[in-house]
Order: structure tokens, then C-alpha cells, then sequence
């Protein structure tokens, strides 16, 4: 199987834990044997504390939020063995105990490593906040899940 294609697989399996909430399939693509995680907003961590720190979070975010997360890659880059790609991640966070919904767009950039039984895992992760471009008092369309849905059912962005 295609290195790009197992890849975009692993980023399905990312989305999804996401949109189901599943802090175990969160860090199932996460590297058992090497995981850095340098997220926004929280220290540098590395190996069993970077796994335990990723899952206090994803259980705080799940247990206070439904959430939806689109997966925007720019590029996969396969460097044999190892891979890494970037783009965004676009959270759509609905309170559970009700509320305004909170929107939150990130750059990403992650580093893969194919393990011993050919499975592609983030060894590597790091984001920031996306900030929306503006250029001649226009703000940019900057989130994919902005715009409205016309008559036929195409979506209209904004």
C-alpha cells in the first residue's frame, strides 16, 4: 500500500477520534515508542509524559465539547521510513452543557515514522493558531466549514 495513502488513512483515524470523542483512537496513531508533542497553549513534551499530557487534554476537550474537526493537508512529504506533513485543522466545538459554538483553526506540522509492522505513526507534533488574512479591508475565507448552502445543494463559501 502507498505511503501516502496509509497516511492520509492515519489522518482519518485523527479526525475521527476527534468527531467520536475517542481519546484511545486519538493516541492509537500516535508513535508508542517516541511522541513529542509541542501543541499550543502547553509545555514541550516528550515520550510517556507527552501521551499522558494528550490524553488529559483530548479528555478535557471531549468530556466539555462535541467536537468537529475538518483535516486540511497541504502536503505529504516520504523521506523513506519517515514522512511529514502540514496544513490545518479546523475545529468546530459545540459546549455540551450549551452555549455559543467556538471555532478554532490551527496550523499543524507533523513528523511520521513507519513502525516494525509497517504501520505510519506521529512521532512529531506540533501547531499554532491560524490567523485570518486581511488584505484591502477584505478578510479572507479562512474556514472550511463557512459559507451556505444553496438551492441545489452545492455550498456557497463565503
Amino acid at each position: 500500500m502507498d505511503a501516502h495513502y496509509q497516511i492520509n488513512l492515519a489522518k482519518t483515524e485523527f479526525r475521527e477520534a476527534h468527531n467520536h470523542g475517542d481519546v484511545d483512537r486519538l493516541l492509537s496513531v500516535m508513535d508508542e515508542k517516541g511522541f513529542v508533542d509541542m501543541s499550543e497553549g502547553g509545555p514541550s513534551r516528550w515520550d510517556d509524559a507527552a501521551r499522558e499530557g494528550l490524553r488529559e487534554s483530548a479528555m478535557n476537550l471531549f468530556a466539555e465539547y462535541s467536537v468537529q474537526l475538518s483535516v486540511i493537508i497541504i502536503k505529504i512529504v516520504i523521506l523513506g521510513d519517515v514522512a511529514y506533513d502540514y496544513g490545518w485543522h479546523e475545529f468546530t466545538m459545540k459546549p455540551k452543557s450549551g452555549g455559543e459554538t467556538v471555532r478554532k483553526r490551527q496550523r499543524y506540522f507533523e513528523v511520521w515514522r513507519k513502525s516494525a509492522e509497517g504501520k505510519w505513526k506521529i512521532t512529531f507534533f506540533i501547531n499554532n493558531a491560524d490567523v485570518r488574512e486581511e488584505v484591502g479591508g477584505q478578510a479572507s475565507h479562512w474556514f472550511f466549514r463557512e459559507g451556505t448552502e444553496t438551492e441545489d445543494g452545492t455550498r456557497e463559501m463565503a
